[in-house]
């Protein structure tokens, strides 16, 4: 940037500044529009952008759980406000100018059937510490819905095994209080002696679930052990991630009865919204609730 050219804020300024007059755009495009290019500089924190740090800005809107038709809005006032400082001079390059278009939202993950998810969390050989661990995890994942962040947060001091409820931390640091189920409790406990031996011998921290050698177990971690399961299982790796898991269970959850506001509430959305996807069940299932409910049915 030369001597004496806008900062981006100040070109951000001008850009919302000839959206409202020279486009005449609504007043709530231009309030959105406003809140997406206060998000976007926030996320430089004050760097001036080019095209790593807007991929690095679109990766950060797609791990955020937001409608595909939210990160195309802000995707577009970012190309927006780009495009215009370099018409207007203000700005020499567009970093947004390689940046790919949003694709077509993929459709939601296709969720396991109850079979396929028994087939996935027995698959474990529990005669070994890693399938041990493997076992616990698994079930912890399908038990709970956890986001894999949160599956990587829990600590020990986290579940109570008694009670059968664990502590969890989603977006934002909101802690929610999540059930667990029998299953999930035994291949726990079973694990817990192994996860003992593994943080003696490393002296490293309370994490509920470790590697092999004593330490937290991340997000890379975790989705291998789902893999590598699911292939144990003879399930397509393609078809099963933690995601898949999470989805699953409160598919299973649904279907089986449970009131949306009760599943919001155990996988932790901000919003009944975003848990009504899982109301779209099969339609064998949908002719199954409407014959039991409906009172001209029969």
């Amino acid at each position: 940037m030369s001597s004496g050219a806008l900062t981006l804020p100040e070109g951000v300024e001008e850009y919302l500044l000839a959206l409202d007059v020279e486009r005449g755009l609504s007043s709530n495009t231009i309030e959105a529009y406003t809140r997406d290019l206060a998000q976007y500089l926030a996320f430089l924190d004050g760097a001036e952008p080019d095209q790593a740090s807007v991929e690095g800005y679109v990766t950060h809107l797609r791990g955020e759980d937001l409608a595909s038709s939210t990160v195309s809005r802000k995707l577009a006032a970012i190309r927006g406000l780009h495009r215009f400082l370099v018409i207007e001079g203000l700005r020499q390059t567009d970093p947004t100018l390689l940046l790919e278009s949003p694709r077509r939202p993929e459709p939601f993950p296709k969720a396991l059937t109850i079979d396929e998810v028994i087939h996935l969390v027995e698959a474990p050989d529990i005669t070994t510490i890693k399938g041990r661990r493997d076992s616990a995890l698994l079930e912890f994942l399908y038990a709970t819905g956890a986001r894999v962040s949160e599956a990587v947060g829990v600590d020990l001091g986290n579940i109570d095994l008694e009670d059968k409820v664990v502590i969890v931390t989603g977006k934002g640091a909101k802690q929610r209080l999540v059930p667990i189920g029998g299953k999930a409790v035994v291949a726990i406990s079973r694990w817990l002696p192994d996860r003992l031996n593994l943080v003696r011998g490393s002296q490293r921290g309370d994490p509920l679930f470790l590697n092999l050698r004593g330490r937290r177990l991340s997000r890379q971690g975790i989705f291998e052990v789902v893999r590598a399961n699911a292939r144990k299982a003879g399930i397509q790796e393609r078809k099963v991630s933690p995601h898949v898991l999470r989805h699953s269970a409160a598919t299973h959850m649904v279907e089986a009865g449970a009131d949306l506001r009760t599943v919001q509430e155990i996988l932790g959305h901000a919003t009944i919204s975003t848990t009504q996807i899982y109301t779209k069940v099969s339609p064998a299932h949908l002719v199954e609730i409407y014959v039991q409910a409906h009172p001209r049915s029969k």
